[in-house]
């Protein structure tokens, strides 16, 4: 008989990511422990042990620690917030000192965040190791299909994310007959689409493109889309998105593919 698997802390920020992860656990019976980011996660919908404001950090790790966590998932949607307008704790207080002027992008402060973390005796895992049913596969899913056109400016996207993501900026652009739109920076992926909305020209329509960036820390901050996102897609005239393959989440396959279906939009992982 294998041994259970350890105790999950679960640091929950918004999005359908951190409830997927619960519902997983309870699946598995396999115990877990729920600390919402105050701000972030909603708590008419996360049923969380313990809510702590992101500055908290010190408290965090008590939490964990007490509740007898011993593998960390970092999971949902988290904005850096203004620092000047947050009182850190001591703990907070300490790393901020220490990557002071490294000018981190998002992935290198997940990255050193990651560090910290398991430097406090915790393994720190990744959302993908636990949900894999999440990851996006490759080739066409649902209805629609990408023409020739298509096709090339998601061979473009992929390309340039991939340039964009090795310089620490963001995830995803989108491509509209072989001209770069827009690039995912600190907005994100949503905000993005809603810009390039007014920058759209005539003719065939854009693609949204996400993917992983080069040097990514896997166990945070995958790229992701959810059933909001082909909703997003359409209210902007998008023909499409495609998701990198194997390194990409999809929150909800089935009800994104219906969600496309419906909306006349293809879903490509590439």
């Amino acid at each position: 008989m294998s041994a259970a698997p350890p105790k999950l802390g679960i640091i929950a920020g918004g999005g359908a990511l951190p409830q997927l992860l619960v519902d997983s656990c309870k699946a598995q019976s396999r115990e877990y422990f729920v600390l919402g980011l105050t701000g972030f996660a909603d708590p008419k919908l996360l049923p969380a042990d313990a809510w702590l404001h992101l500055s908290e950090v010190g408290k965090a790790f008590t939490a964990l620690k007490n509740a007898g966590a011993r593998e960390i998932v970092l999971a949902g949607t988290v904005r850096r917030p203004n620092i000047s307008e947050i009182k850190f704790d001591l703990k907070a207080a300490g790393f901020l000192a220490r990557i002071a002027g490294r000018g981190l992008g998002d992935d290198g402060l997940l990255s050193v965040i990651v560090t910290e973390i398991e430097r406090e005796g915790f393994k720190v895992v990744g959302a993908d190791t636990i949900l894999a049913e999440l990851l996006a596969p490759v080739g066409v899913l649902g209805r629609h299909q990408p023409d020739v056109v298509a096709q090339a400016d998601i061979a473009r996207g992929i390309n340039v994310a991939r340039a964009v993501g090795a310089a620490d900026i963001g995830q995803a652009v989108i491509i509209q007959q072989g001209i770069v739109l827009g690039v995912e920076a600190a907005e994100g992926t949503d905000a993005l689409i809603a810009r390039c909305a007014g920058l759209a020209m005539d003719g065939p329509g854009g693609v949204l493109v996400k993917a992983k960036k080069p040097q990514q820390e896997r166990r945070a901050d995958l790229p992701t889309i959810g059933v909001a996102t082909v909703r997003n897609a359409k209210a902007a005239g998008l023909r499409g998105i495609a998701v990198e393959a194997g390194h990409s989440l999809m929150l909800g396959r089935a009800e994104i593919i219906a969600a496309a279906d419906e909306a006349g939009l293809f879903i490509v992982g590439a």
